[in-house]
C-alpha cells in the first residue's frame, strides 16, 4: 500500500505538468489578447494626453478671461468715478 502513496505522489506533478500546457490554439488567443489590451492602452493614454491638453487650453481661456473681466472691472470702477 505504501508503494502507491509513493507512486501517486511522483505521478500527481507529472499529471499537473501534462494537463497544464497550452496548446498553439490557446496561445494564439492569449497573444491577440494581449495584443488587443496593449492597442488599447496605446488608445487610452493618447486620450488622456488629448483630455490633459484640453484642460490646459481651458485653464488658460480661464485666466484670460478672468483677466479681461478684471480689466473691464476696473475701467467701470475708473469711469464711475469720473
Amino acid at each position: 500500500m505504501k508503494i502507491y502513496k509513493y507512486i501517486a505522489a511522483a505521478a500527481l506533478p507529472l499529471i499537473f505538468a501534462v494537463g497544464c500546457e497550452t496548446t498553439p490554439e490557446t496561445q494564439a488567443k492569449i497573444d491577440q489578447a494581449i495584443s488587443t489590451a496593449n492597442d488599447a492602452k496605446a488608445a487610452a493614454n493618447k486620450a488622456s494626453a488629448a483630455a490633459q491638453a484640453a484642460a490646459n487650453a481651458a485653464n488658460r481661456a480661464a485666466a484670460e478671461a478672468k483677466a479681461a473681466g478684471d480689466k473691464a472691472d476696473r475701467i467701470f470702477q475708473k469711469n464711475l468715478r469720473k
